[in-house]
């Protein structure tokens, strides 16, 4: 599935009008609801909300990606608003959004709609993509522009080579944006410098790159970005960074060079499948 099979004119807005934040989700949802891609607005609304309560969907870069999955959404569908003014988001790096990104996904969302919400986080990391989509003037622009940069996914494949090798786990509580912008993150930074990382992701459908044990002894170390539940034991002995989804998007190149120095305690196995301490997060969402 393209992306733009769930982004369509019908669902962009250009310009935004929105000055705050909540002005801001209140106008996407308002497109989502003209669109009847969401039976109930206020539930929508209130779901969106929730997640941004758990942490900020505002990336940085000039990037809002506001997400929510449950059963109010018809049909699983994106929205995209530009501000040319900017909304103070809340975001990681301080700085105003400008392009934002609204992802309604019903709770029974297939993989084919997941994998190209994925390619979307993806896309979004581009700073080509970033700045034509900013000097978009119509619709027909974005889709062109969003469908000229969507490519199927892969699965990684790894050669190894006498560079240092790393290993990593992304996952966020709706597994939707913040789990795949992380994985890029890493995997963009560690190319360019000179290290080879494979990154398992465990998103809405499911851990995809997943780690071999074989991945795992030839690693330096590990690194978990995670603001979910992730299997840790797998990882006993082995010098282990335990951040927040977050820093794997913004903080790439300080995890990368820890890792690397192995400036990072060994894991002890707790005998649990899951790392305990990230659980009360997971479940305080139940998307």
């Amino acid at each position: 599935m393209r992306i733009t099979e769930l982004l369509t004119r019908e669902t962009i807005l250009l310009p935004m009008i929105a000055v705050s934040k909540q002005d801001a989700v209140n106008e996407l949802v308002g497109v989502l609801e003209r669109a009847g891609k969401i039976t109930d607005r206020n539930a929508f609304e209130e779901a969106i909300l929730k997640r941004e309560q758990q942490s900020t969907t505002g990336v940085g870069d000039g990037i809002a990606i506001p997400h929510a999955k449950t059963s109010v959404v018809k049909d699983a569908a994106i929205v995209f608003g530009r501000s040319e003014a900017g909304v103070e988001y809340e975001s990681l790096d301080g700085q105003p959004a400008h392009l934002f990104f609204m992802i309604a996904a019903p709770e029974g969302a297939n993989n084919t709609h997941l994998e190209a919400l994925a390619r979307l986080s993806s896309i979004l990391m581009n700073a080509d993509a970033r700045e034509k989509l900013l000097g978009a003037k119509t619709a027909d622009d974005v889709i062109g522009i969003i469908n000229s940069y969507d490519q199927e996914e892969t699965e990684e494949k790894n050669e190894r080579n006498n560079k240092k090798f790393i290993v990593a786990v992304t996952a966020c509580p709706t597994g939707i944006a913040h789990t795949y912008m992380a994985a890029d993150s890493l995997k963009a930074k560690a190319a360019e410098m000179g290290v080879d990382i494979k990154v398992e992701t465990n998103g809405s459908g499911g851990a995809k790159n997943v780690l071999t044990q074989e991945d795992i002894e030839n690693a330096e170390a590990v690194i978990i970005a995670a603001d979910t539940k992730v299997d840790m034991d797998r990882f006993a002995g082995k010098p282990l960074i335990d951040v927040p989804v977050a820093d794997g998007i913004r903080k790439p190149k300080d995890l990368i060079e820890r890792a690397v120095k192995k400036d990072a305690p060994l894991y002890k196995a707790s005998g649990n499948a899951a790392a305990e301490k990230k659980e009360s997060v997971a479940e305080s969402i139940s998307i």
